[in-house]
């Protein structure tokens, strides 16, 4: 293992008494993070050298949350420590993306620049309220600039350089 861990899901709380877990997931993937026999790292944010590998048993969707239940894992009393904790998956357990996706991690902090070379400021979150992404720019002065992740605004994405070409389209600047 590398070492490097990247986020897939929080713990907010346990479920029932046979040792699922309530997971909000924090991935683009969340199908394949939690899949059968997806191996997972438990960490507390807290101590992150307090950390241990899991192996998803089973998983499900709930309403906004994933019923998740680790193997090895049969009661409460063995998952009711994790509450809180962060699901992290390896570097190595990473899916490869297609050409033009990113990871998250990725994106943000990447500098944000107009076709026409004004920069506008950093990517500080990424938003998922429906049919497309969206980037939320932090801008040294002035307001944020939310950026729709289509074809018509995101020119170009170089994650090399940490560096976002776009098209600001009427209204997206007030």
């Amino acid at each position: 293992m590398s070492g490097k861990l990247y986020s897939v899901g929080k713990v907010v709380n346990t479920h029932g008494v046979r040792g699922e877990l309530k997971v909000v997931p924090q991935t683009d993937f969340p199908e394949e993070r939690f899949a059968k026999g997806s191996r997972l790292i438990v960490v507390n944010p807290q101590n992150e050298a307090d950390r241990m590998a899991v192996q998803v048993e089973s998983a499900r969707l709930n309403k906004n949350v994933y019923i998740v239940k680790l193997k090895g894992h049969v009661n409460i009393n063995e998952v009711l420590p994790y509450k809180g904790w962060e699901l992290k998956v390896a570097e190595e357990e990473r899916k490869p993306l297609d050409e033009g996706e990113y990871y998250y991690h990725e994106i943000i902090g990447c500098t944000v620049v107009t076709e026409d070379g004004e920069e506008l400021g950093a990517v500080s979150e990424i938003l998922a309220p429906g049919a497309n992404h969206v980037w939320v720019v932090e801008r040294p002065k002035g307001k944020q600039v939310l950026l729709p992740v289509i074809d018509d605004v995101i020119l170009d994405v170089d994650v090399e350089a940490k560096r976002i070409r776009v098209h600001l389209m009427e209204g997206l600047i007030d």
